[in-house]
């Protein structure tokens, strides 16, 4: 199967991840900082090592800064959930994840939805700062839209939020990896990751980086450390980090980076040069964009439907023919309801490092063919 639905996991691994996944559940299935013995310690290194590797990757302040969390969905809750408080006001976008609209939801508190222009990042800038309240404490966004691959102006963002003394925090499950994000550079305070996506680890991990302190928790219990105490302990990471983490994932991290590292020159110029040439090739076609990868600032995820299809049905007629995509409302309904395909859905076009032109040839070729399908 040809595989185009990266948006949603990176299909096909770098070796470097694979042999280091293996190598962990092959030698070092310990639990990290539960036991003083010599397995248990190297399997604290490698997640203090990779602590330190997220750190650098995206311009943190240490080690400590860093939380392996369940999933990147986990690390927004602990985010919106340890910060706010009844009575405080949160700006989203209306581009944002149901992993960040259910939790404000959740809790209670005022939000208020800013608009992202889809053309012109100094609207989106001001729409943002016009939705500034007394009370708002916090701007959270996403990093890229998962529905059409907008990308938002965090480093502008950022500085809007330091200019209103306003917490800033980011979903940057289709961002990390994929486009730079420097945290001090951005004035980002929070910013959770799927080191799944964009850079190429396994699945059933999260991160969250916290610059800035998270004073609620969610989630207690043992943390490895002061084990008499009945109370969660306050220094960071351990926290957030209540019960196993998930060693030979957290192994994959070195290698994830320095394969994202090692291809930063070309990942993106590749990618979206495919997303390119699939809309360049079926715009005139019978087929439905709702972004256009040839402007800048998107990320290579292209949402499309064929007329009036639902699209449910041409992702399963792709299936048939051997390819790999989503379809639905991709868990952003606020996107949906902006472009206006909350009962239509969109097939969802998510290339990788990893797939080449002569496949995206073959998924037009079959696309051209659904309409006398």
């Amino acid at each position: 199967m040809i595989y185009f639905d990266n948006a949603a996991t990176t299909g096909h691994k770098p070796i470097t991840v694979v042999n280091a996944y293996n190598y962990d559940l092959k030698n070092i299935s310990a639990n990290p900082g539960r036991s003083g013995h010599y397995l248990s310690q190297r399997a604290a290194n490698i997640v203090y090592k990779a602590r330190e590797k997220i750190s650098d990757f995206f311009d943190s302040d240490g080690p400590e800064t860093v939380v392996f969390t369940a999933n990147c969905t986990t690390s927004i809750n602990y985010v919106l959930k340890g910060v706010l408080s009844k009575g405080d006001h949160i700006i989203i976008s209306d581009l944002e994840h149901n992993a960040v609209i259910r939790p404000v939801k959740s809790i209670n508190v005022d939000y208020t939805i800013a608009t992202v222009s889809l053309n012109d990042d100094s609207e989106t800038l001001r729409n943002f700062e016009n939705s500034i309240k007394s009370n708002t404490k916090m701007i959270f966004c996403t990093a890229a839209s998962n529905v059409i691959g907008k990308i938002l102006p965090l480093k502008k963002i950022g500085e809007l939020c330091k200019k209103h003394n306003i917490l800033f925090g980011v979903d940057a499950a289709q961002g990390a990896g994929i486009i730079p994000i420097k945290m001090n550079e951005m004035n980002i305070d929070f910013l959770c990751v799927a080191p799944h996506k964009g850079l190429y680890c396994p699945m059933g991990f999260g991160v969250l980086i916290a610059r800035k302190p998270i004073n609620k928790t969610i989630i207690e219990g043992g943390t490895g450390t002061n084990s008499l105490e009945l109370f969660q302990p306050t220094t960071m990471p351990e926290r957030f980090e209540s019960g196993t983490v998930n060693l030979p994932a957290i192994s994959t991290i070195n290698a994830g980076i320095e394969f994202v590292k090692s291809n930063a020159n070309i990942m993106f110029k590749k990618e979206n040069s495919l997303a390119k040439h699939l809309y360049n090739c079926l715009k005139n076609e019978d087929y439905i964009f709702y972004s256009n990868p040839n402007n800048n600032g998107y990320v290579p995820v292209i949402s499309f439907n064929h007329l009036d299809t639902q699209s449910d049905i041409v992702a399963q007629f792709l299936n048939d023919k051997g390819f790999a995509v989503r379809a639905g409302l991709h868990c952003a309904p606020l996107a949906h309801k902006k472009i206006g395909t909350v009962l239509q859905g969109t097939v969802r076009f998510s290339p990788s490092i990893f797939n080449n032109i002569g496949e995206v040839d073959m998924f037009i070729y079959t696309l051209k063919k659904f309409k006398k399908h």
